[in-house]
């Protein structure tokens, strides 16, 4: 895997008083602020040291390439997922509205940030509320995993899922932002037995994810074993929450130290799928058609991208679809000169290290 550079750390919008954390700071739009900034993203790429076989000789006509799929019973035109990103403040309802409507012209599922505040404040849940304009396509409720050891149980997970109308439950694990983070939670003990028990009563599916730093074997497997089946990878590569939340507590050095902390995208893929029983999501630093062609290669059954997809959203609807349009066509073409005629196909085409062409 390549070496990942650091980038220029950013200062904290509004740096904490000696007295603490402001109560007024609105953590939901400086977290959006920041992660629509360029250096808030994990320098290169991993999927950069990977190709796929050229395959001169195709036999396949581009006009027959099928990457249709399903997902959670419900068809998508395209395995992509807009991953869970925001909710709570004015300008998260615009932005997600924005995705959702692109989500359904573009047949892809979606996924909304987390609900927390909404479930807390429920005048917040309309920025949430997404059904209306996608209601063909899977969205996915979404919680924090940690909720679980602060006084959320079952009642609050079912809340998060018919607020939305949603296919499945979200449950990100996110221990090394709540360690950076002003307002962390960081009380991690005995979660797994905690997700197990909201999995055999939920009516849904519960999903588990990283945020940006990956999923090993062995945590997909402890989960496996409480009943979760769905997981979303959210690997090293995109957004580094570390220094997101560290700009936030003027902390940009923890930042830089722990800016790719954790499992390459690529290698969470690889990890998860050879589990029996697993359905995976690869996402984290998936920054376009080709990258998603080598996440499936790598074993994804669905590709999430997030970053890319909020830029556009923060445009419009219409940058949307145009972004996810772009993408479908990069995968594709990668599919093509690839010999892949489907998905199925694309999982078994060859990959090899750059570093092998030499």
């Amino acid at each position: 895997m390549p070496t990942m550079k650091p980038q220029s750390p950013v200062a904290p919008p509004d740096p904490p008083t000696a007295s603490g954390e402001p109560e007024e700071r609105d953590r939901k739009a400086e977290h959006i602020a920041l992660a629509l900034d360029r250096r808030m993203q994990v320098a290169g790429s991993y999927f950069d040291a990977w190709e796929l076989e050229h395959a001169a000789l195709p036999e396949i006509d581009y006009a027959d390439i099928d990457i249709s799929t399903s997902f959670l019973g419900r068809a998508l035109r395209a395995p992509l997922l807009i991953s869970c990103m925001t909710g709570g403040t004015d300008e998260a309802m615009r932005i997600n509205r924005n995705l959702a409507r692109a989500a359904e012209e573009a047949g892809i599922a979606l996924g909304v940030g987390s609900q927390r505040n909404a479930i807390e404040d429920p005048s917040l849940a309309d920025s949430f509320r997404v059904r209306a304009e996608a209601p063909s396509v899977p969205i996915l409720a979404n919680l924090g995993a940690v909720q679980l050891n602060y006084g959320f149980g079952l009642d609050q997970c079912r809340a998060a899922v018919e607020m939305i109308d949603a296919d499945a439950l979200v449950f990100h694990l996110n221990p090394l932002q709540e360690a950076i983070q002003p307002e962390g939670q960081c009380d991690f003990s005995g979660l797994a037995a905690k997700i197990g028990h909201v999995v055999s009563r939920l009516d849904v599916p519960v999903i588990v994810k990283e945020i940006g730093c990956g999923l090993s074997a062995a945590t997909a497997r402890r989960l496996l074993e409480v009943g979760v089946e769905i997981f979303d990878t959210a690997g090293v590569g995109g957004t580094s929450w570390a220094r997101i939340e560290a700009a936030r507590s003027g902390e940009a050095d923890i930042g830089e130290l722990f800016a790719d902390w954790g499992e390459p995208t690529p290698l969470s893929i690889r990890q998860l799928s050879a589990i029996p029983g697993a359905t995976v999501i690869g996402s984290g630093g998936v920054r376009n058609g080709l990258d998603a062609a080598k996440a499936i290669a790598f074993g994804a059954d669905l590709v999430g991208l997030a970053q890319r997809f909020l830029e556009a959203a923060n445009e419009s609807a219409e940058a949307v679809v145009a972004r996810a349009a772009r993408v479908v066509r990069e995968l594709e073409i990668a599919m093509f000169c690839a010999g892949a005629a489907d998905l199925t196909a694309l999982r078994r085409a060859p990959l090899r290290r750059r570093s092998e062409r030499i």
